[in-house]
Order: structure tokens, then sequence, then C-alpha cells
């Protein structure tokens, strides 16, 4: 046991402890990369192909990673999720169906636990893929699917708590989770409704989600007079107003800005389209709210027309609307 009771005095070690994980892994990482093979493309394969679920299951540490492995495949459109070995053996067997595709992880490739699980799936012909670093292990020899992970030592001075096994194998998931979504074309829209809470749902909201429409849209024809628009553009309260023509697709904007630039030159009896500024930007309400916030912040805008073609308005978004759904 350490008897060192200042570890801010032994900075170096400290620091030299954490670049040796962390180059150990990278290292681990790096040569699973160069000896990923066909039995990769023989799991995803069988993952696409799979009509039920994708089953994840290891114990102890295997386990935590097996969650997380089931947690991602399933925010990426690849349904699963996590069944615990022992509790298999005590009834959960029968969450299991034989639509289902099970992923067994084990380093050793021989936890007691998932006996009975390969055991189910052997019995009824459920696509087993197995994840382990002994080719010659029950996990080995029982799976339809073999992804071995390079035996490297695990890292620290004992060699004994799962790290880089569970690193490797952590990174192995995200590469089936990450290939299979690209393969399907996942987009980022899928993956939005998924993740509807947070600050990442929010960011992948698209305008449609959060523009004002219909009768809350500040609009006026060509033809009306600046009496109107400002009637317009003080019951809607955008600080604008959108000019259409006869056919309805925008043309211009009149803001706050041209009603301070056209005053004291009898702006009332003027014409909506002699006071606006043509050719105004306009966003599509497919648009993702992140993008928009991007670009109203870089072009000093408050508000945007949101369009659809030939440009027809068919909302309004004001940068409020993007700060209150929680993009900053």
């Amino acid at each position: 046991m350490n008897t060192r009771h200042n570890p801010a005095n032994d900075g170096s070690v400290i620091l030299n402890s954490g670049m040796k994980v962390l180059r150990a892994e990278s290292k681990a990482l790096a040569l699973q990369a160069e000896q990923l093979n066909g039995t990769f493309i023989q799991a995803v394969c069988t993952i696409l192909a799979c009509k039920g679920r994708v089953i994840i299951s290891g114990m102890g540490k295997s386990g935590h990673v097996a969650r997380k492995i089931a947690a991602t495949m399933a925010s990426t459109g690849t349904p699963a999720y996590f069944v615990h070995p022992g509790e298999a053996s005590h009834g959960d067997l029968g969450m299991i169906l034989t639509d289902d595709v099970v992923i067994a992880i084990s380093n050793s490739g021989e936890t007691t636990e998932l006996s009975d699980l390969i055991a189910y799936t052997k019995r009824f012909s459920i696509p087993l893929i197995g994840i382990t670093s002994r080719e010659e292990s029950a996990l080995a020899t029982a799976a339809d699917t073999l992804l071995l992970l390079p035996n490297e030592p695990e890292v620290g001075a004992l060699g004994l708590a799962p790290t880089t096994s569970t690193t490797m194998t952590l990174a192995l998931g995200d590469a089936l989770a990450v290939a299979a979504l690209e393969y399907k074309g996942f987009s980022a829209e899928d993956f939005g409704n998924f993740h509807p809470g947070g600050k990442l749902g929010k960011a992948l909201l698209r305008l449609a989600n959060l523009m004002h429409s219909g009768d809350e849209i500040p609009l006026a024809k060509l033809s009306d007079n600046m009496a109107h628009v400002l009637v317009v553009m003080t019951e809607k309260r955008f600080g604008c107003a959108g000019i259409v023509n006869n056919e309805g697709t925008l043309q211009g904007i009149i803001t706050d800005g041209d009603l301070r630039r056209h005053m004291g030159n009898g702006l009332i009896e003027k014409t909506a389209e002699t006071v606006m500024t043509r050719n105004p930007m306009v966003m599509s309400p497919h648009l993702l709210a992140a993008e928009a916030m991007k670009i109203l912040n870089e072009t000093n805008r408050t508000q945007v027309f949101v369009v659809e073609p030939p440009g027809r308005p068919v909302g309004i978004l004001h940068i409020h609307d993007l700060l209150r759904a929680g993009l900053a």
C-alpha cells in the first residue's frame, strides 16, 4: 500500500501513470483496427438482417460495457437491449426471441454465467456473436460469428483490472453500431427522433418545430400602404413584416430599420414596395435549429422568414425562439 499522504507532491508520477494508460490503450486500439477482418463484416450483416432485437450480455465489467453498447445501438436505429446473464438463467431467457441476435461478451470466453444463454441460442438457432480475446474458449467455439480481441495485456502495475480489454470491447461495439447506422443511411433527423430531450435533442430540432406559422406571420402585399404595414408590424410584434406579391411569394421585408430610414419623407403614404428591402434572407423549414442559430449570430439578425418553394412564407422565426428552446 502506498503511504504517500500528499499526491500533489508527486504530480509527475501521477501524470506519467495516466499517460501510460492512454498510450497503452491507444496502441491496443490501433492494433485492433488493423486486425479487423471479414468476421466484422459478417457480424454487421447479421445485425442488419436481424428482424427482432440485438440482445447484448456480459458479466461484471463486460456487463457494464454491454449496457453501453446496447444503449448506443438503440439510439442509432438498431433495436437493442441488455440482458443480465445471471437473470437470464432465472427466467429472463424468455425475453429472447428466435428473431433476435445475441452478442455475448467475455474477455476470457469462459464466463460461467453465460453458459445457459449460449446453450439457449444453440437450442433455438438464434445467431450468436461472441466477443472474446481467447480463440479456443467456450464462447469462441460456440459463436456463429467470432469477434476476436487482440490479446493485449491489461494496463497497470498489476495487470489484473479490466482496462485495455474493456476499452477495446467498447470501441468494437461503437464500430458495430456506426457501421450499421451508416449502411442503413441513418440520418440526423432519425437521430433526433431518438434524442428529444436535452441539448442534443434541441440542437436537432428543425425550424418547422419552432417557427410561428399561420395567422402569426406578419405579411403585407406590395401595394399595401405603409399605414397598413405599420398595423401588421404592431399586431404581430416581430419588428418586421414580410411583403408578398399576388402569388403569395416573398418579395421583400420591412424592418424597424427600414422605418427609421424612411421616417419624415411621407412614410405613411408610401407603398410597401417602395420601402421594403428586397431579396431578404430566408430559411427552409427543414433547416436544423442549430444551423439557424449560427447563421443569425453571424449575420447579426434577430428574425428570419421561413419559406417553401417557390418562396411562399410558411413561418417566421425570432432568435428568442431559439434561445427559449435552449440553443445558445
